[in-house]
């Protein structure tokens, strides 16, 4: 029998050596285009005005001489108004790219001041880099100049502020005791009153700027020329170029932070020595430069400057340093000439020297110094302190003039100091002036009445004659009627002034009513004693009806009966009542005639308003209708020429949409104004009634180019408005007979003006185009003021203002030109049908538009009347 062998298992491997190479061969493949795609660099892209300078491939990205980029490639951007340049940045500057990193281009510049970009005049110009904060960004907006100061520069950055920059320039050094130890980065202008001056002090001299450091100019040479000789004065030679700024420093006196600022004085006098001080007058008569400011005697300082302000005069003293320390809060100035009287000359030499500024010191040495103190014209009186000051008033000047006394029983126990009308122009306002011991003769009602040098006094029983002294005939008095409260007088508390203690006792007796006063844009034609009607119920009457020569409105004081205060406290509104008030409709006519009172001396109605629509703390208006007052409208009113084409009814209009109404028009006394009286809806009057608002006239216009506002053939002539942007008020406008020039224009649209010797075929609307498309137009015209030219008002579309600049050229392309010659024959030239009918004016540029040449806004540029050959072959790459 044979035998069958049983078969050998031999167990697999599981893993076999050869694997490891393809295993190994795939990680190392990964890591290497893991470090390509890390290292292959970061694509940013700038934005330059222009591309002048930059070179793809060369121009390379460096930061404090380190290569981190290069320029790839250069594209216009879509808004046509620079370049985007694409940089590929090493990867290793990725933590710098944020978005307030700064970039710049760095080419040599060469002044006065030294040389900037020396290293680009050898490598060629390259964009500078200065890492800033914020998130990652990939587009940045290039500077236009490099930056005061880079980040990781040592020292400290001041501002200087000054009244004009004089010769300083960037680049100016700054001297410590005639040592540079720092220059001038950059000037501003700050507002249009100063200039700000921002200048960097290096590392090692940064502690020598102290908080308290006074900045004076060294620029140039200073000569100071009087009797006592001549006396020349530089800093050093680099500042007579360059100019320059110097400084002092106190030890002791902290040291000046990033960002502090300083004035910079004119001399180091100026900045050195003594106290300025700020004086106030009402006006500058008889003080100059160089007035002198005396004490016992010696002078003790000078008259800086003045100048004129919205409330007088204000002058810059300053105190010699040796006598500073005679300056207290509670000093006085007052204003001292030569006295001339009977009994002789006082200070006779002022007639030559002129006036002088005496001092007297205070007693409050440790207090803070006022802003300014105040000139007085006399010399003060020291016991003006203890006296009572009184401020009284009345309807009409009493015969008081200053200088009248004020009595008590009799006897004088003060005087009127000045007599004048009250701002509003609604009263007669008394300043008077009482002596201390009798200041507690004035209570809380208390009053005053005039004085008579004559008085009459004619009845049944007999004539009674009292006369006063000269005094009271030449001058006038009054006296004082105390009262019988116990309450004394709050401060700054008007009293009044009555013309009988009749009238005052009236007065008294109409405290018990409440008076509420509406603002109208005419006298309503009502009058003192006018009723105020509630549903035909007397509630009231007019106090007064005034002027506002301010606001230029009238104010109609009106009061209400104590039994209907809880009335008036609720939302109102007020508005005229008319004699007659006729109402038609296919209803019938209704017929309204008002109480004979109030036909006689004119009425006002009250109305209550819907809590939920009544306008919170509204100032209260009396309206032109019942109608009126309900939707809460505002009156204005608008003064159009004569020839305007405007009846009442008309609309008022902002793009088509009604925002008010006229309501009235009336030829003015002069024959050649028209006033007219509108009013705006309450929900636009706060957009259309401040004072910059442009309100003009709307009627249709027929030319060759198409008709304006063809919807005035049917409806008539309206009024349309521009909003104003002012935050000033206003109720009365100068409406014109066509809108603004520039009314309709964007903002940053380029505005410049053309010239011609005459107007001929332009008008407004007339195109402005640039290889025959529209770019612009002429938006006005008016005469020059010699008269010998015409000026043309025109505007570029902002898209387009980088077509033009200076070397641009218009010319008239309207209508046909004909050019016939005896040799050269006849040559025609036409534009479009367009400019055929309309007019048009063709421009064209050799030039790219770059930062040195663009056109300026308001620029007056000469209008061509024949385009030159060669001016149709420019074609510069914008």
């Amino acid at each position: 029998m044979t035998q069958i062998e049983s078969p050998k298992v031999v167990k697999k491997k599981l893993f076999s050596p050869i694997w490891l190479l393809p295993i190994v061969a795939l990680a190392l493949g990964a890591w290497l285009g893991i470090k390509s795609i890390k290292e292959s660099g970061i694509e940013i892209q700038i934005h330059f005005p222009s591309a002048t300078g930059i070179d793809v491939g060369k121009t390379l990205v460096k930061y404090q001489g380190l290569t981190v980029g290069k320029v790839k490639d250069i594209g216009i951007d879509e808004d046509l108004k620079g370049v985007n340049v694409k940089v590929m940045m090493d990867y290793r500057a990725k933590p710098f790219l944020n978005k307030e990193t700064l970039f710049w281009l760095v080419t040599p510049k060469a002044s006065i001041t030294g040389v900037e970009g020396l290293d680009a005049l050898f490598s060629g110009n390259y964009i500078a880099i200065q890492p800033g904060k914020g998130n990652t960004a990939t587009f940045f907006e290039a500077e236009r100049q490099p930056p005061p100061m880079q980040i990781g520069t040592e020292g400290v950055m001041i501002e200087l502020t000054a009244d004009k920059l004089g010769s300083l320039d960037v680049g100016s050094p700054v001297f410590f005791r005639q040592i540079p130890v720092g220059s001038v980065v950059s000037y501003r202008l700050d507002g249009n009153a100063r200039v700000i001056i921002s200048a960097f002090i290096q590392e090692q001299y940064a502690r020598l700027v102290k908080k308290n450091s006074h900045f004076w100019n060294v620029s140039g040479v200073k000569v100071d020329a009087s009797l006592a000789g001549i006396k020349v004065n530089t800093e050093s030679l680099a500042s007579i170029l360059a100019g320059g700024v110097s400084f002092s420093s106190d030890d002791k006196a902290p040291a000046a932070q990033n960002g502090d600022s300083f004035a910079l004085y004119d001399s180091e006098t100026s900045a050195l020595g003594g106290i300025e001080v700020s004086l106030t007058m009402n006006d500058g008569n008889a003080i100059d430069k160089g007035t002198r400011i005396v004490y016992r005697g010696i002078t003790i300082g000078t008259l800086q400057s003045k100048q004129l302000t919205a409330t007088g005069v204000t002058a810059v003293a300053k105190f010699e340093p040796e006598y500073a320390n005679l300056l207290t809060s509670d000093g006085l100035f007052w204003l001292e000439g030569a006295d001339i009287s009977l009994s002789g000359i006082k200070n006779p030499e002022r007639l030559l020297t002129g006036s002088v500024i005496n001092f007297l010191p205070g007693t409050n040495a440790n207090t803070a110094l006022p802003s300014s103190f105040a000139l007085q014209e006399s010399a003060p009186d020291l016991l003006k302190a203890k006296k009572r000051q009184l401020t009284i008033t009345s309807t009409e000047n009493m015969g008081l003039t200053a200088g009248a006394e004020v009595r008590y029983k009799q006897l004088p126990i003060g005087q009127v100091l000045a007599v004048k009308l009250t701002k509003d122009l609604s009263a007669v306002e008394y300043q008077l002036e009482l002596q201390p011991e009798f200041a507690s003769l004035v209570r809380s009602d208390s009053y005053f009445i005039p004085e008579s040098a004559l008085s009459i006094d004619a009845s049944l029983d007999g004539v009674s004659v009292k006369t006063r002294d000269m005094a009271t005939l030449t001058k006038g008095a009054v006296s004082l009627i105390p009262g019988s409260s116990d309450t004394p007088l709050a401060a700054n508390t008007r009293l009044s002034l009555f013309s009988s203690i009749d009238e005052a006792k009236q007065f008294f007796a109409r405290q018990q009513r409440v008076y509420f006063t509406l603002s109208s844009v005419d006298g309503a034609d009502v009058s003192q004693g006018s009723p105020i009607y509630y549903k035909k119920m007397q509630i009231g009457s007019v106090e007064s009806v005034n002027w506002q020569s301010k606001t230029e409105d009238f104010a109609i004081k009106i009061a209400i009966d104590k039994q209907f205060q809880p009335l008036v406290q609720k939302p109102k509104v007020f508005w005229r009542n008319s004699a007659v008030d006729v109402s038609a409709s296919l209803a019938g006519i209704d017929v309204a005639v008002a109480p004979l009172q109030g036909a006689l001396k004119g009425s006002i109605s009250l109305g209550l308003l819907d809590s939920s629509t009544a306008e919170p703390n509204a100032a209260l208006k009396l309206y032109e209708s019942k109608q009126l007052a309900l939707a809460q409208a505002q009156a204005i009113k608008l003064t159009l020429p004569a020839s305007a084409k405007l009846a009442a009814k008309a609309a008022i209009r902002y793009q088509g949409h009604q925002v008010g109404e006229v309501t009235q028009v009336k030829l003015n006394a002069d024959l050649t104004t028209l006033t007219a009286t509108a009013y705006l809806y309450g929900d636009y009057a706060e957009h259309f009634s401040r004072s910059d608002t442009e309100y003009h006239m709307v009627d249709a216009q027929i030319s060759l180019a198409g008709i304006k506002a063809p919807e005035t053939l049917i409806t008539g002539p309206y009024i349309g408005v521009l909003p104003g942007k002012s935050n000033q008020k206003a109720s009365q406008f100068q409406a014109k007979l066509v809108e603004s020039s520039y009314a309709n224009v964007a903002k940053d649209a380029l505005k410049f003006t053309l010239e011609d010797s005459n107007l001929g075929s332009m008008k407004v609307g007339t195109p402005i185009f640039f290889r025959g498309i529209k770019v612009g137009q002429i938006d006005g015209y008016s005469l020059s003021s010699q008269g010998n030219s015409v000026l043309m008002q025109a505007h570029i579309e902002p898209q387009y203002s980088h077509l033009v600049n200076q070397s641009s050229q218009f010319w008239d392309a309207s209508g046909i030109k004909v050019d016939v010659g005896i040799f050269s024959g006849a040559q025609i030239e036409a534009g479009s049908l367009e400019t055929l009918l309309a007019g048009g004016i063709n421009v064209a540029t050799k030039e790219t538009t770059q930062a040195g040449n663009r056109l300026s806004q308001g620029a007056v540029i000469k209008l061509q009347h024949k385009a030159q050959s060669e001016w149709q072959e420019w074609a510069p790459a914008q």
